[in-house]
Protein backbone atom coordinates (compact mmCIF):
# COMPACT_ATOMS: atom_id res chain seq x y z
CA UNK A 1 0.00 0.00 0.00
CA UNK A 2 2.94 2.31 0.67
CA UNK A 3 4.43 1.44 -2.93
CA UNK A 4 1.33 2.28 -4.49
CA UNK A 5 0.59 5.76 -2.39
CA UNK A 6 4.26 6.69 -3.09
CA UNK A 7 4.26 5.67 -6.91
CA UNK A 8 0.59 7.87 -7.15
CA UNK A 9 2.34 10.76 -5.34
CA UNK A 10 5.19 10.59 -7.78
CA UNK A 11 3.24 10.44 -10.54
CA UNK A 12 1.11 13.66 -9.21
CA UNK A 13 4.17 15.54 -9.15
CA UNK A 14 5.70 14.57 -12.40
CA UNK A 15 2.32 15.73 -14.37
CA UNK A 16 2.07 18.66 -11.89
CA UNK A 17 5.76 19.79 -13.06
CA UNK A 18 5.00 19.61 -16.57
CA UNK A 19 2.17 21.93 -16.28
CA UNK A 20 4.62 24.43 -14.94
CA UNK A 21 3.35 23.77 -11.15
CA UNK A 22 5.74 24.24 -8.13
CA UNK A 23 5.05 21.92 -5.50
CA UNK A 24 6.72 21.96 -2.11
CA UNK A 25 9.85 19.38 -1.26
CA UNK A 26 10.19 18.37 2.35
CA UNK A 27 13.08 20.68 2.02
CA UNK A 28 10.75 23.52 1.46
CA UNK A 29 8.28 22.37 4.28
CA UNK A 30 11.52 22.53 6.66
CA UNK A 31 12.78 26.10 5.36
CA UNK A 32 9.00 27.10 5.96
CA UNK A 33 8.97 25.67 9.36
CA UNK A 34 12.44 27.60 10.30
CA UNK A 35 11.15 31.06 8.91
CA UNK A 36 8.24 30.80 10.70
CA UNK A 37 7.40 33.52 13.29
CA UNK A 38 8.49 31.37 16.46
CA UNK A 39 11.62 31.01 14.50
CA UNK A 40 12.01 34.33 12.62
CA UNK A 41 15.40 36.11 13.85
CA UNK A 42 14.71 39.47 15.81
CA UNK A 43 14.58 42.65 13.82
CA UNK A 44 17.50 45.03 14.01
CA UNK A 45 17.63 47.56 16.79
CA UNK A 46 18.18 50.91 15.06
CA UNK A 47 21.36 52.21 16.59
CA UNK A 48 20.18 55.20 19.10
CA UNK A 49 21.71 58.75 17.87
CA UNK A 50 25.20 59.43 20.63
CA UNK A 51 26.52 63.06 21.42
CA UNK A 52 29.83 63.24 21.70
CA UNK A 53 30.84 66.13 23.65
CA UNK A 54 34.08 67.56 23.28
CA UNK A 55 36.32 69.81 26.24
CA UNK A 56 39.38 71.67 25.38
CA UNK A 57 41.07 74.05 23.88
CA UNK A 58 42.59 75.70 21.09
CA UNK A 59 43.97 72.88 19.13
CA UNK A 60 40.57 70.80 19.53
CA UNK A 61 38.40 74.11 19.15
CA UNK A 62 36.13 75.02 15.88
CA UNK A 63 37.66 78.12 14.18
CA UNK A 64 36.96 81.11 13.95
CA UNK A 65 36.62 83.84 11.74
CA UNK A 66 40.43 83.25 10.94
CA UNK A 67 41.42 81.01 8.45
CA UNK A 68 43.59 79.53 11.16
CA UNK A 69 43.73 78.14 13.77
CA UNK A 70 41.69 75.04 13.20
CA UNK A 71 41.08 72.33 15.63
CA UNK A 72 40.75 68.92 15.01
CA UNK A 73 37.18 68.63 16.87
CA UNK A 74 35.90 70.47 14.00
CA UNK A 75 36.65 68.09 11.53
CA UNK A 76 35.45 65.29 13.99
CA UNK A 77 31.83 64.67 12.88
CA UNK A 78 32.78 64.14 9.45
CA UNK A 79 34.24 60.72 10.23
CA UNK A 80 31.25 59.65 11.82
CA UNK A 81 27.47 58.95 10.49
CA UNK A 82 24.28 60.23 10.86
CA UNK A 83 23.51 58.64 14.15
CA UNK A 84 26.34 60.81 15.89
CA UNK A 85 26.31 64.46 16.92
CA UNK A 86 29.54 66.22 17.39
CA UNK A 87 29.09 68.75 20.45
CA UNK A 88 32.43 70.57 20.22
CA UNK A 89 33.23 73.01 23.84
CA UNK A 90 36.82 73.49 23.32
CA UNK A 91 38.04 76.86 23.57
CA UNK A 92 41.30 78.61 23.04
CA UNK A 93 43.71 80.03 25.34
CA UNK A 94 42.15 77.55 28.05
CA UNK A 95 44.19 75.10 30.75
CA UNK A 96 41.73 72.48 31.98
CA UNK A 97 40.71 74.71 35.10
CA UNK A 98 40.47 77.78 33.35
CA UNK A 99 37.94 76.09 30.78
CA UNK A 100 36.18 75.03 34.10
CA UNK A 101 35.91 77.61 36.44
CA UNK A 102 36.13 80.58 33.19
CA UNK A 103 36.49 83.78 35.16
CA UNK A 104 36.56 82.58 38.89
CA UNK A 105 40.59 81.21 38.83
CA UNK A 106 42.77 84.58 40.09
CA UNK A 107 45.86 85.71 38.98
CA UNK A 108 47.60 84.10 42.51
CA UNK A 109 48.93 81.38 43.70
CA UNK A 110 48.16 79.91 46.79
CA UNK A 111 50.43 78.37 49.30
CA UNK A 112 50.02 74.83 47.10
CA UNK A 113 51.46 76.64 44.48
CA UNK A 114 47.86 76.15 42.19
CA UNK A 115 45.75 79.16 41.16
CA UNK A 116 43.20 80.14 43.79
CA UNK A 117 39.67 80.12 42.87
CA UNK A 118 37.19 83.14 43.76
CA UNK A 119 34.21 81.33 43.49
CA UNK A 120 33.86 77.26 42.78
CA UNK A 121 31.12 77.83 40.31
CA UNK A 122 31.74 76.39 36.80
CA UNK A 123 31.71 77.79 33.48
CA UNK A 124 28.40 78.02 31.64
CA UNK A 125 30.13 75.20 29.12
CA UNK A 126 30.32 72.76 31.95
CA UNK A 127 27.24 73.17 33.47
CA UNK A 128 25.46 72.98 29.86
CA UNK A 129 27.20 69.56 29.75
CA UNK A 130 25.69 68.89 33.68
CA UNK A 131 22.55 69.79 32.64
CA UNK A 132 20.16 66.94 33.44
CA UNK A 133 17.65 67.55 30.51
CA UNK A 134 20.20 68.89 27.60
CA UNK A 135 23.08 67.89 28.58
CA UNK A 136 25.48 64.67 28.77
CA UNK A 137 23.18 61.86 28.73
CA UNK A 138 23.31 57.61 29.26
CA UNK A 139 25.14 56.68 25.99
CA UNK A 140 26.92 59.96 25.18
CA UNK A 141 30.97 59.77 25.10
CA UNK A 142 32.91 63.42 26.70
CA UNK A 143 36.39 63.33 24.84
CA UNK A 144 38.96 65.60 27.53
CA UNK A 145 41.99 67.07 25.54
CA UNK A 146 44.02 69.55 28.15
CA UNK A 147 47.82 70.08 28.90
CA UNK A 148 49.26 72.69 26.52
CA UNK A 149 48.31 75.85 28.18
CA UNK A 150 48.52 74.41 31.58
CA UNK A 151 52.01 74.81 31.56
CA UNK A 152 52.10 78.02 31.91
CA UNK A 153 53.89 79.17 34.79
CA UNK A 154 51.19 81.96 35.65
CA UNK A 155 47.95 82.37 37.11
CA UNK A 156 45.03 82.12 35.23
CA UNK A 157 46.22 79.55 33.45
CA UNK A 158 48.96 77.90 35.47
CA UNK A 159 47.80 74.05 36.55
CA UNK A 160 50.18 71.66 38.46
CA UNK A 161 50.29 67.90 37.70
CA UNK A 162 48.39 66.26 40.76
CA UNK A 163 45.82 69.60 39.96
CA UNK A 164 45.70 68.86 36.73
CA UNK A 165 45.26 64.79 37.53
CA UNK A 166 42.72 65.81 40.16
CA UNK A 167 40.35 67.89 37.64
CA UNK A 168 40.38 65.74 34.68
CA UNK A 169 39.60 62.29 37.04
CA UNK A 170 36.43 64.61 38.63
CA UNK A 171 35.35 66.09 34.41
CA UNK A 172 35.56 61.90 34.03
CA UNK A 173 33.90 60.81 36.78
CA UNK A 174 31.07 63.31 36.00
CA UNK A 175 30.45 61.80 32.73
CA UNK A 176 30.32 58.27 34.06
CA UNK A 177 27.41 59.37 37.05
CA UNK A 178 25.47 60.33 33.84
CA UNK A 179 25.65 56.99 32.01
CA UNK A 180 28.49 58.59 29.68
CA UNK A 181 32.03 57.33 28.47
CA UNK A 182 34.75 59.45 29.07
CA UNK A 183 37.58 59.41 26.75
CA UNK A 184 40.99 61.11 27.64
CA UNK A 185 43.50 62.62 25.52
CA UNK A 186 47.40 63.42 26.01
CA UNK A 187 48.10 66.85 24.23
CA UNK A 188 48.82 66.66 20.87
CA UNK A 189 52.22 67.52 20.09
CA UNK A 190 53.43 70.62 18.50
CA UNK A 191 56.16 70.36 15.27
CA UNK A 192 59.77 70.16 17.17
CA UNK A 193 62.58 69.11 15.43
CA UNK A 194 65.73 67.27 16.90
CA UNK A 195 67.78 66.96 13.60
CA UNK A 196 65.49 64.76 11.30
CA UNK A 197 63.36 63.49 13.76
CA UNK A 198 59.71 64.90 15.50
CA UNK A 199 60.14 64.70 19.22
CA UNK A 200 57.15 64.69 21.95
CA UNK A 201 57.10 68.20 23.72
CA UNK A 202 54.34 67.82 25.64
CA UNK A 203 54.05 67.44 29.83
CA UNK A 204 50.52 65.84 31.80
CA UNK A 205 50.70 62.46 29.85
CA UNK A 206 51.24 60.50 33.14
CA UNK A 207 49.03 62.23 34.55
CA UNK A 208 46.13 61.89 32.08
CA UNK A 209 46.75 58.17 32.12
CA UNK A 210 46.73 57.83 35.92
CA UNK A 211 43.06 59.59 35.79
CA UNK A 212 42.10 57.20 33.38
CA UNK A 213 43.55 54.42 35.38
CA UNK A 214 41.61 55.78 38.32
CA UNK A 215 38.04 55.68 36.36
CA UNK A 216 38.56 53.16 34.00
CA UNK A 217 38.23 55.70 31.04
CA UNK A 218 40.38 54.74 27.81
CA UNK A 219 43.34 56.80 27.08
CA UNK A 220 44.14 58.17 23.47
CA UNK A 221 47.48 59.07 23.68
CA UNK A 222 47.39 61.68 20.86
CA UNK A 223 50.98 62.91 21.75
CA UNK A 224 52.75 59.59 20.85
CA UNK A 225 50.08 59.57 17.78
CA UNK A 226 50.92 62.97 16.55
CA UNK A 227 54.72 62.96 16.70
CA UNK A 228 54.61 59.96 14.58
CA UNK A 229 52.47 60.92 12.01
CA UNK A 230 54.88 64.13 11.79
CA UNK A 231 57.94 61.59 11.51
CA UNK A 232 55.78 59.57 8.88
CA UNK A 233 55.35 63.12 6.81
CA UNK A 234 58.98 63.52 7.44
CA UNK A 235 58.90 66.92 8.72
CA UNK A 236 61.86 67.04 9.97
CA UNK A 237 64.42 68.69 9.74
CA UNK A 238 63.23 71.82 9.67
CA UNK A 239 64.65 75.43 8.90
CA UNK A 240 62.32 77.24 11.13
CA UNK A 241 60.00 77.98 8.05
CA UNK A 242 56.22 77.02 9.21
CA UNK A 243 54.39 78.81 6.45
CA UNK A 244 55.00 76.88 3.53
CA UNK A 245 55.47 73.19 2.03
CA UNK A 246 54.33 70.04 3.42
CA UNK A 247 54.80 71.38 6.83
CA UNK A 248 53.03 74.73 6.25
CA UNK A 249 49.68 72.55 5.10
CA UNK A 250 49.87 70.65 7.61
CA UNK A 251 50.36 73.67 10.58
CA UNK A 252 49.72 77.44 11.08
CA UNK A 253 52.45 79.79 11.02
CA UNK A 254 53.58 79.05 14.82
CA UNK A 255 54.06 75.26 14.64
CA UNK A 256 51.46 74.42 17.10
CA UNK A 257 47.95 75.11 15.68
CA UNK A 258 46.72 73.34 12.41
CA UNK A 259 45.48 74.57 8.92
CA UNK A 260 42.16 72.48 7.79
CA UNK A 261 44.40 69.65 6.62
CA UNK A 262 46.37 69.33 9.46
CA UNK A 263 43.32 69.14 11.64
CA UNK A 264 41.52 66.50 8.88
CA UNK A 265 45.02 64.34 9.82
CA UNK A 266 44.81 65.05 13.75
CA UNK A 267 41.29 63.88 13.90
CA UNK A 268 41.35 60.85 11.80
CA UNK A 269 44.23 59.98 14.20
CA UNK A 270 41.63 60.21 16.77
CA UNK A 271 39.07 57.98 15.24
CA UNK A 272 41.87 55.67 14.70
CA UNK A 273 42.33 55.04 17.87
CA UNK A 274 38.74 54.54 18.64
CA UNK A 275 38.97 52.02 16.16
CA UNK A 276 41.83 50.53 17.12
CA UNK A 277 40.68 50.10 20.78
CA UNK A 278 37.44 48.41 20.16
CA UNK A 279 35.41 51.41 22.33
CA UNK A 280 31.63 51.11 20.93
CA UNK A 281 31.26 54.47 19.44
CA UNK A 282 33.76 52.92 16.62
CA UNK A 283 30.66 51.49 15.21
CA UNK A 284 29.55 54.48 14.09
CA UNK A 285 32.70 55.62 12.45
CA UNK A 286 32.48 55.59 8.82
Amino acid sequence: MKNLRRLVTTALVIALSSLGVRTASATDNAAANCTSASHAPAARTAAAPVTVWLAGDSTMANPGAARCPVGWGSQFDALFNSDVTVRNQAVGGRSIQTWLYEGNVSSTKGSDGECRLTSSTYSSRWQTMLNANTGMKAGDYLFIQFGINDSSSTCPRHVGPARYQQLMTMMAQAALARGAHPVLLTPVAAITCSGSTATKNRGFVSQTFAAGSATGAPVIDLQTLSVSRYNGLRFCPNNGDYGSGPVGAFFCNDHTHFETHGAQQIAALVAGDVRRQKLPLAAYLR
